[in-house]
């Protein structure tokens, strides 16, 4: 018995190829492989995925996922951001194999290996998609930094400590 075996013809195929659960993201058409988050990031990331998860849940707003967790915009990005919110009017967009669209809230907590991407060419393509609202959290001050997106184009918000004020949830998320 002879087996054939296809080489993937594009970087979306080799992404999709990748072992369950790697840390790997096709950023602009290019794999970003990233290392295991440190203990803060993890704790943080934990927490504020707990909070918004209940809330949205006990308010039947949609439902959140944690990282990893694929967010496929297009084929030549597809994200892993630390949590995600889709409103329940966006769950038909939800696949088995991550989410075909647009999330309504991104999260993201700052780590070395990440924190340019994040600020740079992730912001960017949530931007240009139409993420509702974008955060970034700096895990050892717990600063927030937010965006809120107003006639297609990210408006900051107040910067908080510790805090997530959500325009879209319409509720302070204290971390």
């Amino acid at each position: 018995m002879q087996t054939t075996w296809r080489l993937p013809k594009t970087l979306l195929e080799v992404f999709e190829s990748l072992p369950e659960g790697t840390l790997c993201q096709l950023i602009h058409n290019q794999l970003i492989m990233s290392p295991s988050p440190s203990t803060t990031h993890q704790n943080i990331a934990g927490r504020v995925f707990r909070l918004l998860a209940d809330y949205v849940e006990k308010n039947n707003m949609g439902t959140a996922f944690i990282a990893p967790y694929d967010v496929h915009f297009d084929n030549k990005n597809v994200f892993q951001p630390d949590i995600v919110f889709i409103a329940k009017e966006h769950i038909h967009l939800i696949k088995e194999n991550g989410l075909y669209g647009t999330p309504d809230m991104v999260i993201e907590i700052l780590s070395p290996s990440t924190e340019k991407y994040d600020r740079g060419e992730k912001k960017d393509i949530y931007e240009q998609y139409g993420v509702k609202e974008y955060w970034m959290i700096e895990p050892t001050s717990k600063s927030v930094t937010g965006y809120v997106v107003q006639k297609n184009t990210f408006v900051p918000i107040a910067a908080n400590t510790g805090m997530i004020q959500s325009l879209l949830l319409d509720h302070a998320f204290v971390f």
